[in-house]
């Protein structure tokens, strides 16, 4: 059995790194990686060219933006029409295509639409502009919410009246339950998010691990953390003996980081949210506590609006639930661009179709 190998000899020894690899494979494995910067780390680096045929990498539902249902889409696309408010969102969610259009055409329709890169900084414009509604559109997983959190926590205790957050925010745990429950899925190993790792911390998979006996490794993005994480699963799996494993202890904890998580109880409760390929996955959402309602958008600004299918043709749902991938999809590359996105995963920089159409067309697996 090959010696287990620390993380200061593979940044000096990545070749070694990469031989121990290819010794571990005992059969064609499917190993998964949810994070979709890891997934544009994986492209980026050409890691994919460096493993053996035996590995096929797929991505999971890691990208935020395209996870967000077209229903949620629509309502803060029709927000942004909404006379006096502002929309402020994160430059990802400009041109992700609702059923009728984007944020990006309604502000070029003349709806006020601001690009923010913190929530604090739409905190700052709804102060700077009071006769304004400013609305934060809040979008991730378990990483960004204690910032959003904290903000909502700052604009109470500053009273500030024309402030809120329509939450899209989701938990990756129950995604990963919900996922795992098809059966024709036949993932051998998953590589854990780092980021959200970091807050929810090792000990949020291990109940998927004893569920599905699932080898579960929580990696960084540096391409020497990926292939790490890929030799420990590996290594999981020769051994049959799955389990988590922490192998970017230098940001995640078993724990996670408890200041955080709670910020996140004091400002929100779970609640049932509609996942795009995934359906609507119990407790998988987080929406905004009575006790911060005044700063919900949900409850300021009704919305009634009829649920859109995803578009025509498109395949990320599919792509998502990891049951296809970029090249299957009719529209890829074609009609689908990052000029002309069709469908989210075309257009966010965590994106799957996004990490294909970049770096990976040329592949051939």
């Amino acid at each position: 059995m090959p010696e287990k190998i620390n993380l200061f000899q593979n940044k000096k020894h990545v070749n070694a790194l990469i031989q121990a690899i290819k010794g571990l494979v005992p059969r064609p494995v499917k190993l998964m990686e949810v994070c979709g910067t890891h997934t544009m780390a994986i492209f980026r680096h050409g890691i994919r060219s460096l493993l053996p045929a035996e590995i096929d990498l797929v991505s999971g539902p890691g990208c935020p933006v395209c996870v967000t249902s077209q229903e949620d889409l629509d309502k803060m696309i029709k927000l942004a029409s909404v006379k006096g408010v502002v929309i402020a969102t994160f430059g990802d969610l400009l041109r992700v295509p609702g059923s009728n259009g984007s944020l990006a055409q309604a502000r070029a329709q003349g709806a006020n639409v601001e690009i923010v890169y913190s929530p604090t900084d739409a905190l700052n414009l709804a102060q700077k502009m009071p006769q304004k509604q400013v609305v934060f559109l809040g979008i991730g997983f378990e990483t960004t919410t204690p910032t959003v959190a904290a903000t909502i926590m700052q604009a109470k205790a500053l009273d500030i009246e024309n402030f809120s957050v329509y939450s899209c925010h989701k938990l990756m745990p129950p995604a990963l339950d919900a996922l795992f429950q098809d059966d024709k899925l036949g993932i051998d190993g998953l590589l854990c998010p780092g980021h959200v790792s970091s807050i929810i911390g090792e000990r949020a998979y291990e109940p998927l691990c004893q569920k599905y006996r699932m080898p579960c490794v929580i990696a960084g993005f540096e391409p020497v953390d990926i292939l790490l994480g890929i030799y420990h699963l590996l290594l999981q799996i020769r051994e049959s003996h799955p389990r988590v494993f922490n192998a970017y202890q230098r940001a995640v904890t078993h724990e996670g980081n408890t200041n955080a998580l709670f910020m996140i109880n004091q400002v929100f409760h779970k609640k049932d949210e509609p996942w795009r390929g995934l359906g609507t996955i119990e407790k998988s959402g987080l929406a905004i506590k009575d006790t911060f309602n005044h700063f919900d958008a949900e409850k300021r600004f009704p919305l009634d609006i009829l649920s859109n299918p995803e578009p025509k043709g498109c395949l990320c749902g599919e792509i998502i639930r990891a049951r296809a991938t970029p090249p299957q999809c009719p529209l890829f590359a074609g009609k689908c661009t990052p000029a002309t996105p069709i469908g989210p995963c075309m257009v966010s920089s965590e994106g799957t179709c996004s990490a294909y159409y970049r770096y990976g067309r040329d592949e051939n697996r």
